[in-house]
Formats: C-alpha cells, sequence, structure tokens
C-alpha cells in the first residue's frame, strides 16, 4: 500500500486562472447570502484558544506533536465533542488553522497531530533528495505509523493526568484529515489492506465518525472497495471540481476523491464538492489557490463538518441542508442528509 501525497505548494491546475472572474462573482454573491442571520453564518468566538503539547512515544521512541483547539467557555454547553485531525504531507500541527479555530470556536474541540516522519521537514535539507523523502514518507510503514500517532495524541489527551480530559465527550470522538491525512482517517476507521494473507490496518474504534478531505487513492491497489470495506461509521467527503494531485510518480485526477466516497460501503455518507479550487486550497497556503475563493472554501468546509456532526450525533439535518443552501453559489454539489441509526451507534459507544 503506498498511500498518495500532496503537490508541491506551486502546484495549480491550469484551468483554475480561467475562473479568477467567475471566483470574484460568487465571492459577491456569497457575501450577500452570509449577512443572513443563518446557523452557518455565526461568528467565530474571539475567546477561542490552543495549546501546544510535545509528547513523545515511549513505546515507538517517537515526538508526536500536537496542538490543541479548546473553545471558550462561552461556547460550550456540557461536555465538549472532540476532533483529532492528521495533516497532508509536508505539513504540521500548526497548519489548518482555519478548522481548528473556526470549530473550537463554535464548541468543538480540535487535536491537530503532527506527523514526525511525514511533516514540515520533508521539505528540508538537500533538495535532490527531495523524491527519496517523498518515497519514504508515503509507504505503507510510515501510513501505519501515522495511526498510530493519532491514537496515541487521542490517549494523551484522555489521560486523567490531562487537565483537559474530564471536559471531553467520549461519545462524540472524530477523526478528520485532508490528503494523506484523508487516507490516515481512513484507516482508523476501518480501511485495510491484505499482506502475506493477512489484513494490515490500524483501526481506532473510538472515533464515532469521520471528515475526510480531499482523499486521495490507496495506491498500489486495485480493488478500491475491498480496501475501504470495513469503514462503516458515517463519513463526510469534501472535494472540489479541481482537486488534482500533481507529484511525480503520483498523479492524481479529481475522479479519484469521487471513486473513494462512492467505494464506501456504508449509505451513512455525505459529499461536498466545490465548484474550482486546488487541493491545496483546503490547507493554510493563500497564494495562487483560488484567489477570492480560497477563504470562502476555508469558512465553509469548517462549517460544513460541524453541520456534519449535528446530523451524526444529534440526528439533525437541518444545519446540514442550510449549510448547501447557504453555500449554494460556490457548490458543484451539496452533501445530502442520511438517515441515522442511532441504536447502532449506541451499540458501537457501549462495545
Amino acid at each position: 500500500m503506498t498511500i498518495p501525497v500532496d503537490p508541491s505548494p506551486d502546484a495549480e491546475p491550469h484551468s483554475l486562472h480561467r475562473r479568477r472572474f467567475g471566483a470574484m462573482v460568487l465571492a459577491a454573491g456569497v457575501g450577500g447570502l452570509l449577512g443572513r442571520s443563518s446557523a452557518s453564518a455565526l461568528p467565530m468566538s474571539a475567546e477561542a484558544r490552543f495549546i501546544d503539547f510535545e509528547w513523545v512515544d515511549p513505546a515507538r521512541d517517537r515526538a508526536v506533536p500536537a496542538r490543541l483547539y479548546w473553545p471558550a467557555a462561552s461556547a460550550t454547553k456540557g461536555p465538549v465533542p472532540l476532533i483529532v485531525f492528521s495533516h497532508g504531507l509536508g505539513g504540521s500541527r500548526k497548519g489548518y488553522s482555519y478548522l481548528g479555530e473556526g470549530w473550537s470556536g463554535r464548541g468543538t474541540a480540535s487535536l491537530h497531530i503532527q506527523h514526525v516522519g511525514s511533516d514540515e521537514t520533508l521539505w528540508q535539507g538537500n533538495p535532490i533528495m527531495l523524491l527519496d523523502r517523498l518515497d519514504g514518507a508515503a509507504d505503507e510503514r510510515e501510513a501505519i505509523e501515522r495511526t498510530r500517532d493519532v491514537s496515541f495524541g487521542l490517549d494523551r489527551l484522555l489521560h486523567r493526568d490531562n487537565p483537559f480530559h474530564a471536559a471531553i465527550d467520549r461519545k462524540r470522538i472524530v477523526a478528520a484529515g485532508h490528503s494523506y491525512g484523508a487516507n490516515t482517517t481512513l484507516i482508523l476507521t476501518g480501511a485495510q489492506v491484505i499482506r502475506d494473507g493477512k489484513p494490515l490496518g490500524y483501526r481506532d474504534p473510538r472515533f464515532t465518525a469521520s471528515i475526510v478531505i480531499s482523499a486521495p487513492p490507496f495506491y498500489g491497489e486495485t480493488d478500491l472497495a475491498a480496501v475501504l470495506a470495513s469503514v462503516d461509521v458515517p463519513t463526510l467527503h469534501v472535494t472540489t471540481t479541481e482537486d488534482t494531485i500533481r507529484i511525480p510518480g503520483r498523479y492524481s485526477p479529481v475522479q479519484d476523491r469521487i471513486d473513494v466516497y462512492a467505494a464506501i460501503p456504508t449509505p451513512q455518507k455525505a459529499l461536498a464538492v466545490f465548484q474550482g479550487g486546488s487541493h491545496s486550497v483546503f490547507t493554510d497556503r493563500s497564494l495562487r489557490n483560488g484567489g477570492p475563493l480560497n477563504p470562502l472554501v476555508k469558512r465553509a468546509t469548517a462549517e460544513v463538518g460541524l453541520a456534519f456532526l449535528d446530523l451524526v450525533h444529534r440526528s439533525d439535518p437541518v444545519p446540514l441542508e442550510e449549510w448547501g443552501a447557504t453555500w449554494k453559489p460556490i457548490l458543484a454539489a451539496a452533501p445530502k442528509p442520511f438517515m441515522v441509526d442511532t441504536r447502532r451507534v449506541d451499540r458501537k459507544r457501549r462495545a
């Protein structure tokens, strides 16, 4: 199993330039829509904060840095839901800050894990050796180590010695990630391959749902449905019409994101597709990644994650429906609510 990686910071579909004017028009239209007093347009709390952890997993002698975005007291009501986020290749715990700030500002904590085997250090050192470093970071051993990073980080946050542990809602813990991190998320929620006649995976049953942003295929695997056959938690997939990965040896067209969504066997899944925006539009990068569309996609992505969790954890489809109506001017496809089997969710939690 070889996991694809993020494109370089400068990678961008050529067709994006032709959409600049259209994006400006869309920005103006959505600005008017956001003036409405809708649930998906609430301002983020200025009190949202973050704290960095310098954890080390002694069993693997591996550092697991993490950043926790924690909601202000005014944004919480009872136990705090938690999203554990995995960055794309070459990222860090400091990336995807718009998600951490957006989620925590509305009452959901966000733990961003840094994967030292495939983080920002890949871009450092001898540029001639970059492809070798990318190959090492994208092999199946590192793919599994990333899932172990996430589970270890969750262990540490939930440990009784952690000052935040008592406030976290154990029934509402969600896995999320972008690109390589989306693959990490899928493995944590059931994806696996067969090696030497045995399944290779690293599922963590504490995750009750997943948010999968720009999920690449599992390169080298010919049967995607078999790889994803055991993924049975509710899953939100987010992508764009120009979400193409371009890196030597790992080209991945937009259709791959749709194929991953289609291969998830449970009907409890939803798909949001933005009209325009490159693969990197979901990162903190801002230049050459969608112009005026960029901040809109970011804000909408943070909000659709919370609307999805209202559906999964509260059986409330209204926020997701309102989100689709609010952001319709920049959507190619809006996510559709699905039925939630609350009895099945309760059984899984007790197990």
